[in-house]
């Protein structure tokens, strides 16, 4: 049976570092654990699930139930010769589990290498870095209906992923509860390394492998971005907006140096660090929120900021950034 704490604090659960507490909070490791909590207090106050905290920013207490699947286990499902299914746990730490696939030789998400978060919180936000997707290779999404408690497997095709992307953060957003989630990994890899600066780190050590790939991966972001567990920050804040192609010229006319990515035909990916960075935002601090020194695209917490500091900080940003560019920005963190 599982615990429910009461007054429980969430500064240990979200990597921003944000001091608050939930009414009650309560950990789940099987599926019947987590129909037990519902079925005893889904009526009695509000609830909300988090994975491993990478991806939200608490503003205030939180007065209600914060639940957190910790459904642990990977098991193979299927091999051939040209693939291995696995099934990884929603409670798995997702970059532990991308060091488990690289150590076997399965390829497919060594490109996602050192992404924080938890393994069922990987297709709800379609994560992706360095020119590769999780979408790629997501077999099927297990999840718990909320309505219903019954256990629904989602095939990919009916996930309708996109850029940061999924029907769990659209027409199935609070339905679900997702258990496990289902990966088809390829045994002879082909390799993505054309992703900004990946091919020549990779360069410096040798001849290319999915532990080389892994490497150089952590190698760049730990450069570029702050470890949560010395300054408390969600990643990415806010999504690299894709706008009209036709938009995206007029921009470079006047920005020459901008950088772009064709989504296709008609539409271009540009990234918001830049945009903000032209604002004049990398590197600024606020009271105790701030944009990070080396990525404008991250906000980070200096010890001591509330919720609300950096969420206010963000709409600043927004504002400035659409001032100037007639661009809006969406935020990728979750604000609660």
């Amino acid at each position: 049976m599982a615990e429910i704490k009461e007054n429980y604090p969430l500064g240990h659960f979200n990597t921003m570092g944000i001091n608050v507490n939930a009414r009650y909070f309560a950990q789940a490791r099987s599926i019947d654990e987590i129909k037990e909590i519902l079925d005893n207090h889904r009526d009695c106050f509000p609830f909300y699930i988090i994975g491993g905290g990478s991806n939200i920013l608490f503003t205030k207490d939180y007065n209600g139930l914060i639940l957190q699947p910790a459904i642990k286990g990977i098991n193979i499902l299927e091999e051939n010769l040209e693939n291995t299914v696995i099934e990884a746990g929603a409670g798995e730490n997702w970059d532990e589990f991308v060091e488990w696939t690289v150590k076997r030789g399965l390829g497919g998400i060594e490109n996602l290498s050192l992404i924080p978060g938890s393994v069922g919180s990987s297709p709800i936000q379609n994560i992706g870095a360095y020119g590769t997707e999780v979408r790629e290779v997501v077999e099927r999404v297990n999840y718990l209906d909320l309505k219903t408690l019954k256990m629904v497997s989602l095939p990919n095709r009916e996930c309708n992923f996109g850029y940061r992307d999924s029907i769990f953060k659209n027409h199935l957003k609070n339905r679900t509860i997702i258990t496990s989630v289902v990966f088809r990994l390829n045994r002879h890899p082909v390799f993505n390394t054309s992703y900004g600066n990946l091919q020549a780190e990779i360069d410096k050590h040798g001849s290319i492998s999915l532990e080389r790939i892994r490497n150089a991966v952590i190698e760049i972001r730990r450069s570029k971005l702050p470890d949560p567990a010395e300054l408390g920050n969600a990643g990415s804040f806010f999504k690299n907006p894709v706008v009209e192609s036709a938009r995206a010229q007029a921009i470079r006319e006047e920005y020459e140096e901008m950088p772009s990515f064709p989504v296709d035909e008609s539409f271009t990916k540009i990234p918001a660090g830049w945009l903000i960075e032209q604002c004049g935002w990398k590197g600024k601090k606020t009271g105790n929120a701030g944009v990070h020194e080396k990525q404008a695209l991250v906000l980070v917490n200096y010890g001591d900021a509330t919720g609300r500091e950096i969420a206010d900080l963000a709409e600043k940003i927004s504002r400035s950034v659409f001032s100037k560019f007639k661009i809006e920005l969406e935020t990728e963190v979750n604000i609660i």
